[in-house]
């Protein structure tokens, strides 16, 4: 389904399980934790979020990584790996009836991701990786391209012709900062209306656009104190989706703590979040 919308362009609508992402709908919010922990607490963010965003009325697709391959250490926590980061999501998934998605790294791991995920993640760093996305667009399920830090938002236009070639037209496309200096990165909010423009629903990705890779080190450092400035500046610009990576203590987290969001302040900024959306898709 497309729909014309304000800039004069079609906007694709993405059914992602009962959930409707793009046109002039509501935004959609892709929330959990950078990566699984323990099922326990898996499980306890992930029902945390459906009652939020259910009081809320928000739209809402649950995240997690079952595995984090592109850490900045060798020693960094990286998960549960394929096999039992899988289980927990899919039992995410039944037990809560909410959509999920976490990125693929490899193109050897599609196919047995593809039988849990609603939506197929490939990783900024891994956005130009030809094999990669053309294996995960042959699944048919929904593609979440994150724009690599090294690329102009024009240049996605080539990304997008790989999963196309493919037959599968369902693609998000995702906005996380571009490098600027040593460990920081930017947001350029002309990006999403760019994106816009080449027909797919466009998210902003709240969490990582504050990340200071390798900032600390032998981690990433963050600047989570921005996170709510820059989501209400992305649904200010009439983005489709916020990404936010939450936490229940991001300092006790196991990875990118320092950019997470706490989970006890989510509702709050949900929010303001929701009133500034009513306003940008009314006009």
């Amino acid at each position: 389904m497309l729909r014309m919308t304000e800039e004069g362009h079609m906007s694709k609508i993405l059914k992602i399980g009962k959930v409707k992402l793009g046109g002039n709908g509501p935004f959609v919010l892709i929330a959990g934790p950078c990566v699984i922990e323990s099922r326990q607490m898996t499980l306890s963010i992930a029902t945390t979020l459906q009652k939020i965003t259910s009081r809320l009325k928000i739209p809402f697709i649950f995240k997690a990584s079952y595995d984090k391959a592109n850490r900045t250490s060798i020693e960094s926590f990286r998960g549960p790996g394929l096999v039992k980061g899988l289980e927990v999501l899919e039992e995410v998934k039944n037990c809560l009836k909410v959509p999920v998605i976490s990125d693929v790294h490899c193109a050897e791991e599609v196919d047995e991701a593809a039988e849990v995920l609603d939506v197929l993640q490939i990783p900024a760093f891994l956005c130009r990786q030809t094999d990669l996305i053309v294996k995960v667009g042959q699944t048919g399920k929904v593609v979440n391209v994150k724009k690599g830090q090294f690329l102009s938002p024009h240049e996605v236009k080539q990304i997008i012709s790989k999963v196309e070639s493919t037959g599968n037209k369902n693609i998000l496309l995702t906005e996380r900062g571009v490098s600027f200096g040593y460990n920081n990165l930017v947001s350029d909010f002309r990006s999403l209306s760019i994106m816009r423009e080449l027909g797919y629903p466009v998210c902003f990705d709240a969490t990582h656009s504050v990340q200071q890779p390798g900032g600390l080190g032998t981690s990433s450092g963050g600047n989570s104190e921005f996170i709510p400035l820059l989501s209400r500046c992305a649904i200010a610009a009439g983005c489709d989706a916020i990404f936010m990576e939450v936490h229940p203590n991001p300092k006790k987290a196991l990875s990118d703590g320092p950019n997470m969001w706490p989970l006890g302040k989510l509702e709050k900024l949900l929010v303001e979040l929701k009133k500034i959306d009513e306003i940008v898709k009314k006009k």
